[in-house]
């Protein structure tokens, strides 16, 4: 089943140097746009991350130092990058925990407002453990009938993602809606804020802390309670990301 498409929809993969989105770095990026046409596009960098790779990293995705000496850092790229999404919802497997956090991450760092707020996130990995409980590579098998080659290489793993979306459509046609705005809330098993989840919406709509001693409370109840609490939030290691919608709610509380 193709996709129904209000606007581009651009199925996108990391490999990095590791797994921490605040630390890590782009090592490749590969990006499918789909237009509301069903006309495609694709692109794909060796990025280099001016940092080492770890071996034990390289060895999973296959892309070592000596690869990506003489490629372009993100800023180089990143105003294309960010012209092919900038007009496009998102998706990806396991995106919403790391792909997107780490890309919104970089973006940030050469000065790139990237923000979610106009588009929405599929995550094609969530509908597949909500309904098989599986991988990527076992995804691929289970519902395109097919082996993985080159698994952890972005190219592929981005060409499969796209693949295995349009067969759970065929799949569930009755569990799930062919647009975007139902799959990324079926997608989405908590509402966050920040990409990276430690602010979230609760069931009223309000921004909540999700972690620490005041999980659960409401973000401008803590700001105004613990005073100390957003400069320890932007001292540490939390994604920019975080930081800056953190600020946003302190503005706003400030403006009122």
């Amino acid at each position: 089943m193709e996709l129904k498409l209000k606007r581009p929809i651009v199925f996108f993969d990391l490999e990095t140097t590791g797994v921490d989105v605040v630390k890590d770095r782009i090592v490749e990026i590969s990006l499918l746009k789909i237009h509301p046409s069903g006309e495609e596009e694709s692109h794909t960098w060796r990025v280099n991350p001016e940092r080492p790779i770890p071996p034990e990293t390289s060895e999973i995705h296959g892309i070592y130092d000596a690869d990506v000496a003489d490629k372009p850092t993100f800023k180089e790229i990143s105003k294309r990058v960010y012209e092919l999404v900038s007009d496009s919802d998102l998706a990806g497997y396991n995106s919403n925990k790391f792909d997107i956090p780490l890309l919104a991450e970089e973006f940030l760092r050469v000065d790139i407002d990237f923000d979610m707020g106009k588009r929405v996130a599929v995550d094609v990995q969530n509908i597949f453990h909500r309904m098989e409980q599986r991988t990527l590579s076992a995804a691929y098998k289970f519902y395109c009938e097919k082996n993985l080659e080159n698994a952890h290489s972005a190219e592929a793993d981005v060409r499969a993602t796209y693949e295995i979306l349009k067969s759970q459509l065929d799949r569930y046609p009755k569990d799930l809606e062919n647009n975007t705005q139902f799959l990324s809330e079926f997608s989405n098993r908590q509402k966050v804020v920040d990409f990276a989840g430690f602010i979230a919406y609760n069931q009223d709509n309000q921004e909540i802390i999700t972690f620490g001693k005041h999980k659960g409370k409401l973000v401008e109840d803590v700001l105004v309670q613990d005073p100390g609490y957003y400069g320890w939030i932007q001292k540490s290691d939390f994604p920019l990301y975080t930081k800056k919608v953190l600020t946003a709610i302190k503005l706003r509380s400030f403006n009122k």
